[in-house]
């Protein structure tokens, strides 16, 4: 009941405030209501779609350095449009005599009793001037507020109706014709005047005239010329105005009183609606105004509205009189103290109400951010950051050079991790592109939401690349772990992956055969300072040429350690389930179990074939089955068609020897037998000999036995190697098919 309480208020507030906004509107839509300073009213109008019948049409010429309006019906100049509600009550041009008079005032062109063209010469020696004949249209000569005015010598001149009834009439007499006229007024001197009601008596004064004639007696007065005599119906204003200069006037003001047409005078407009009232007047027809305290046109649909003084009044508004100079009449609001009880006690429960909102909102902002602390802080101890806490405190320095981020700073980094962000899906997670607030471009790696099988996985990833320091090693600059989905942030690599360069080329770029043996020679590099140099050596257990980056130098940068191992400088291999991306997997550790240092150098050397192929890793056969690149190539060594499977984008950009100790590195590193293949080390000093042109040869025995095993590898298959046949510790592994986790965008 309150609330509807404040709600009426409010829109009674919004309401008046509206109302005051447009000033009231007195002609129809898209009509001028002006032309030069004449207000035009409806039902007047300028052209036959604005006015209410031709009789009401009026024109506006503009060709005058002034414009000027006329009646179209009678060719006759309006100099002022009066209709009710035109002034307002504390306007000091408001006559309340006069307020409710519709009337015209016009300029009347003066017709002389002098010459035979606009007088008619009687038998009984009298001349006649007539007027504008108003008859069947809504004007009137107003008998109220015009006068009849002679000027001459010894002229009496009488007013009479279109009956020939006398109305009124005066004399003015001189001692002699020549003799000079009172210019300074008109009481019989060279001038006279007369009313047009009877004795005074102000009962008639509504009764207009719709013609007249006035009559120039001539008996007995011959000597006198008749061009010397001026008669007019004056508008009472201009009477001592005009006086001693009638005969020189070529128009005189007059005015007329206007009614609406007949329809009008029906008895269904009479009475209150709307705000306006209609009255029957005996002699004007149906007048209407704007009932207090409104004003406007009221022959206009919704023409009447609120007068300006009172429409800021809540409560009533109340007409009071003065007798001061100026405006003696004055709106004022009248006090309403219910109303001003109720708008306190609206305020009131309205403040309450406030504060009660702003209360709630405090304290749902307050149990929000406290569910959203513990959600946090759950979040945090399901996605390992107890046993990350406890990896980090027991590796020296590594807590200075990891940061761990609030989800906050990463949501605003990646725009809310909008989806034109993404710089690429694979199979542990999606990475977006990102800007961190000291303006660090970076990678934000957003994992797949882990079980507890899969977080040992995702701490190990954050361990290991925390405790490198290489550079050919994408750079880990800190995690959350405030997400129900657990967030690497790592260096922006601009390039994207080598996968992408060789097998995605476009026909703008390729990668040279240098820049190949440079990315091979860093990322050997890399993995020998993984193995043999980093404080405990670490086994990658996925390299392949997708997770090889290319910065905007292209050179090499080793990523994606989700599968990476630590191990004791005493230890020789890790015995886990086969984890791995076909194709790059070691037969030895698939058989085995067991992963070593050379199970790494065995997926080297997949992508050193890559490297010089330029073919994948699966390749389709003849015979429409899929073969290993490593198979493929073995079995082009031992056939000495090596030229056969070399990519021909590079072939004609080195030496054969080069192409040559290149594959012959990596057949050794495709040794079925790990203790066969050379050490990361060994091939990082190979490479780099075969860069300088200085090459070294690997001295390591291979057995006879050697071209049998190479032979039980063989396999075609129907379709390409299902994920469904290797396991791994943390569920289905990495298909082929995998997309690379940062790319060039």
């Amino acid at each position: 009941m309150v609330c509807m309480l404040l709600f009426l208020l409010l829109l009674e507030s919004f309401l008046w405030l509206a109302a005051g906004g447009n000033m009231p509107s007195i002609s129809l839509p898209n009509c001028p209501d002006h032309c030069g300073n004449v207000r035009i009213p409806h039902p007047f109008g300028i052209g036959p779609n604005c006015c209410r019948d031709k009789g009401y049409e009026i024109i506006c010429n503009g060709s005058a350095h002034s414009p000027k309006l006329f009646l179209r019906q009678y060719n006759v100049e309006v100099l002022e449009i009066n209709w009710p509600g035109m002034y307002s009550r504390v306007d000091k041009r408001w006559d309340g005599l006069v307020a409710d008079r519709q009337r015209l005032k016009i300029n009347v062109p003066l017709r002389s009793f002098c010459g035979t063209n606009t007088a008619e010469v009687h038998a009984n020696a009298t001349s006649v001037v007539k007027s504008i004949d108003f008859h069947g249209s809504p004007y009137r000569f107003s008998r109220w507020l015009n006068v009849f005015m002679v000027e001459g010598c010894g002229r009496s001149v009488v007013l009479q109706k279109r009956s020939g009834e006398n109305l009124t009439g005066c004399a003015a007499l001189c001692a002699n014709e020549g003799a000079s006229m009172n210019t300074s007024n008109c009481y019989g001197v060279g001038c006279c005047q007369a009313s047009l009601l009877s004795s005074g008596n102000f009962v008639d004064k509504g009764k207009g005239l719709d013609f007249y004639q006035m009559i120039l007696d001539q008996t007995g007065l011959s000597n006198f010329s008749t061009c010397n005599v001026s008669a007019a119906l004056i508008e009472t204003g201009s009477v001592k105005k005009l006086s001693g200069k009638l005969l020189n006037l070529k128009e005189f003001p007059a005015v007329l009183e206007w009614k609406f047409s007949d329809i009008f005078q029906q008895e269904q407009w009479v009475g209150t609606k709307d705000n306006v009232t209609c009255y029957f007047d005996e002699f004007n027809g149906v007048l209407c105004h704007c009932n207090f305290p409104y004003e406007g046109n009221a022959y206009r649909p919704l023409g009447c509205q609120v007068v300006k003084e009172c429409r800021k009044c809540r409560s009533r508004c109340t007409l009071g009189y003065t007798n001061l100079p100026g405006p003696y009449a004055y709106f004022s609001c009248e006090k309403n103290e219910t109303l001003k009880l109720a708008l306190i006690l609206a305020f009131s429960i309205g403040v309450g109400l406030v504060l009660l909102v702003l209360g709630c909102y405090w304290l749902y902002k307050f149990i929000k951010k406290k569910k959203e602390m513990k959600q946090k802080a759950k979040y945090f101890k399901i996605n390992g950051g107890l046993l990350l806490q406890q990896q980090l405190s027991s590796e020296d320095g590594v807590v200075e050079n990891t940061k761990i981020f609030a989800i906050t700073e990463l949501e605003k980094a990646t725009d809310g991790f909008n989806e034109n962000r993404i710089l690429g899906q694979g199979g542990q997670g999606t990475v977006y592109k990102g800007m961190l607030l000291d303006g660090r471009i970076v990678a934000v790696k957003k994992s797949k939401k882990v079980d507890e099988s899969q977080l040992e996985q995702f701490i190990n990833e954050v361990v290991i690349l925390s405790q490198i320091n290489h550079r050919n090693v994408v750079k880990l600059i800190g995690c959350c772990l405030e997400t129900e989905v657990p967030l690497l942030v790592y260096e922006f690599i601009h390039n994207g992956t080598l996968y992408q360069h060789l097998h995605n080329a476009t026909e703008d770029f390729h990668v040279s055969w240098k820049m190949r043996l440079q990315i091979a020679a860093e990322s050997a590099g890399a993995l020998a300072y993984l193995h043999s140099s980093s404080s405990a050596p670490i086994y990658h257990r996925d390299i392949k040429s997708s997770n090889i980056l290319l910065d905007e130098k292209f050179r090499a940068k080793v990523s994606d350690f989700g599968t990476s191992r630590a191990i004791t400088i005493e230890q020789t291999h890790v015995t886990t389930c086969v984890l791995g991306t076909y194709g790059y997997l070691d037969p030895e550790y698939f058989q085995s179990n067991q992963f070593t240092e050379k199970s790494d150098v065995y997926s080297f050397g997949v992508v050193l074939v890559e490297l010089i192929t330029g073919k994948k890793p699966i390749c389709p056969t003849k015979e429409g089955g899929w073969i290993s690149l490593a198979v493929e190539f073995l079995s082009h060594m031992e056939s000495s068609s090596l030229s056969e499977i070399l990519d021909a984008r590079v072939v004609d950009e080195c030496k054969e020897e080069e192409f040559v100790a290149v594959a012959n590195l990596a057949r050794q590193c495709l040794e079925m037998k790990g203790k066969q293949r050379p050490t990361m080390k060994e091939i990082s000093v190979l490479l780099d000999g075969i860069r300088s042109h200085h090459p070294l040869h690997f001295k390591g025995p291979i057995p006879p036995e050697s071209k049998y095993v190479v032979t039980e590898m063989v396999s075609t298959h129907s379709g390409p190697f299902s994920i469904d046949m290797l396991s791994s510790d943390d569920g289905p592994s990495t298909s082929m098919e995998v997309q690379p986790l940062i790319v060039n965008i």
